[in-house]
C-alpha cells in the first residue's frame, strides 16, 4: 500500500496525525524523486501536496494547508502548459481546493478568483468530454456561488447555483442513484439564494423538493441521510419562520429534531429552538394548539 493510499485509509478512520505523517512522508519522498526526474514525479509530489492540504486543514492548520495546495496548483500550472489534456482538469480540482481554503482564512476576493477559473477550465473540459466532466462543472458552479454569496452579489450567487441544479438535473435524468444526493443539495443551496433576494416563495419550492429527494434518500440509507434530511429540513423550517405556517413549521421541525442523533443536534439543535421560540412568540396560540395535536403534549417550558 503506498504512503498515499495509507493516508487516505487512516484519515477515513477519523487516525488524523497518523494520515498526516503518512502524506508528509509521501511528500518528502516525491520531492526528492521530482528533483531528479520531473517529467515522472512531479504529477505524483502535486497530487500528495493536494492530499497534505486536506489533512492539514483537518487538524485546523489552515495556514500551512493553504501553502500546500499553493505549491500543488502551481506544479499543475507547470504541467498543463507542457499537457494541457493530461493536466488541466487536476489544475481545475486544485483551484477548487485552493478557493476553499483561501475563504477559510477570509481571503474572499481570492477565493472568488480561484474558483472562476476553476470553473472556466471545467467549461472547457465539458465541451469535450461532458460525461466526464459536466459532474465537476456543477460542484464548482456550487462552490462559485457560496464565493459569490460571501461577498455580497446575491445576483451572481443565484445565478450560479440555478445553472448547477440544471446540470444535476440532467445528471439526474441518467444517473439518479449517483446524483440525486447533488441534486438535493443544490436545490438546498439554491432555496438559500432566493430567501436572501426576498423570494420567499420560490426559496420554499426548492427546498421542499430538496426535503422530498432526501427523505427518499433517508429510507434508504438512513444512517447515511438523516443528518443531511435534517438540515434540509431545518432550512425549510427557517424559510417557513414568520410565514403563518406555523403547522408546518412544527411538523418539519419536529421531524429534523426526531430523526437526528443528540451528537449531530449539536449542530443546529439551538437554531430550530430559536425557530421554535420566535414562532412561538408570534402566535402563541396556533403554535400550542399544533403542538399538542402533532405531539400529543403540552410545549415545553423552554420554549
Amino acid at each position: 500500500m503506498s504512503l498515499n493510499t495509507l493516508s487516505n485509509h487512516l484519515s477515513g478512520l477519523g487516525r488524523w496525525e497518523e494520515a498526516l505523517a503518512a502524506v508528509e512522508e509521501a511528500v518528502g519522498l516525491y520531492r526528492v524523486l521530482a528533483q531528479t526526474r520531473p517529467d515522472a514525479f512531479t504529477p505524483d509530489l502535486a497530487m500528495s501536496l493536494n492530499t497534505l492540504s486536506v489533512h492539514l486543514s483537518a487538524l485546523g492548520r489552515r495556514e500551512e494547508a493553504l501553502g500546500a495546495v499553493e505549491e500543488a496548483a502551481g506544479l499543475y500550472r507547470v504541467l498543463v502548459q507542457a499537457r494541457p489534456d493530461a493536466f488541466t482538469p487536476d489544475l481545475a480540482s486544485s483551484l477548487n481546493n485552493l478557493s476553499v481554503h483561501l475563504s477559510a482564512l477570509g481571503r474572499r476576493e481570492e477565493a472568488l478568483g480561484a474558483v472562476e477559473e476553476a470553473v472556466g477550465l471545467y467549461r472547457v473540459l465539458v465541451q469535450a468530454r461532458p460525461d466526464a466532466f459536466t459532474p465537476d462543472l456543477a460542484g464548482s458552479l456550487n462552490n462559485l456561488s457560496v464565493h459569490l454569496s460571501g461577498l455580497g452579489r446575491w445576483e451572481e450567487a443565484l445565478g450560479a447555483v440555478e445553472e448547477a441544479a440544471g446540470l444535476y438535473r440532467v445528471l439526474v435524468q441518467a444517473r439518479p442513484d449517483a446524483f440525486t444526493p447533488d441534486l438535493a443539495l443544490s436545490l438546498n443551496n439554491l432555496s438559500v439564494h432566493l430567501s436572501d433576494l426576498g423570494r420567499r416563495e420560490e426559496a420554499l419550492g426548492a427546498v421542499e423538493e430538496a426535503v422530498v429527494m432526501y427523505g427518499g434518500l433517508y429510507e434508504r440509507l438512513p444512517a447515511y441521510f438523516a443528518l443531511p434530511f435534517a438540515r434540509s429540513l431545518t432550512l425549510a423550517g427557517n424559510i417557513l419562520q414568520g410565514s403563518g405556517s406555523t403547522h408546518q413549521l412544527l411538523q418539519v421541525l419536529l421531524f429534523a429534531l426526531n430523526i437526528t442523533t443528540e451528537h449531530q443536534l449539536q449542530e443546529f439543535g439551538t437554531f430550530i429552538v430559536s425557530l421554535l421560540r420566535k414562532e412561538r412568540d408570534e402566535n402563541r396560540s396556533v403554535f400550542d394548539e399544533s403542538w399538542q395535536e402533532l405531539t400529543g403534549a403540552r410545549v415545553p417550558d423552554e420554549l
